[in-house]
């Protein structure tokens, strides 16, 4: 209960934030007005409970963000030369991979990522097999496709890292809740 009481203070925080930012500038109306508009908004509109399964480790999540970084700048480049270069337009496709991301919101925060990502961009999301189609801008060679494999690869292994070590991992009561309801096995056993 003390967490989710954290969790609520700093969305509250947050939602001041951007209601301060809206305005322009710091004074106490707009504190309160903030945290007034914050709670009305939490109250009327609650946001559905996300459950928690690992912990954060600080260190791998930095190293995610640099890797964030740089891969965003060489994609960028990429793209960039791409689009001046002499010669016909890149070949694109939709490569596949099968990620070992068990929790649905770290799986959405690496989805995020790929997008972000300039050059790539998810198409679908296979979130019981958890294979996601995602089409990318240069497959002109084996060597671009390699590449695609190995930043996928090296991102799946920084957000594992930095959220599911399998010594923190607790599923929660929700996990594969909605799995149990797809599966046509566990329909015809109950």
């Amino acid at each position: 209960m003390k967490r989710e009481r954290l969790l609520q203070f700093g969305a509250l925080l947050w939602l001041m934030s951007v209601w301060i930012l809206l305005w322009g500038n710091v004074s106490w109306g707009n504190i309160l007005g903030g945290l007034a508009v914050g709670a009305l908004i939490m109250v009327l509109m609650p946001l559905p409970r996300v459950p928690v399964e690992g912990r954060v480790h600080f260190l791998p999540l930095l190293r995610l963000a640099v890797m964030f970084v740089y891969y965003s700048i060489q994609s960028s480049l990429q793209i960039a030369w791409l689009a001046l270069r002499p010669g016909p337009p890149p070949v694109t496709g939709v490569l596949r991979y099968q990620l070992g991301i068990k929790s649905d919101l770290v799986l959405t925060l690496c989805i995020d990522v790929l997008n972000l990502i300039p050059g790539t961009m998810v198409l679908e999301i296979d979130q019981v097999r958890r294979i996601v189609y995602v089409h990318v801008l240069d497959m002109g060679s084996q060597k671009a496709v390699s590449q695609f494999y190995r930043t996928v690869a090296q991102l799946e292994r920084l957000f594992i890292e930095a959220f599911e070590r399998d010594s923190d991992w607790k599923p929660s009561p929700w996990h594969n809740r909605d799995q149990q309801y797809d599966d046509p096995a566990q329909e015809g056993s109950s």
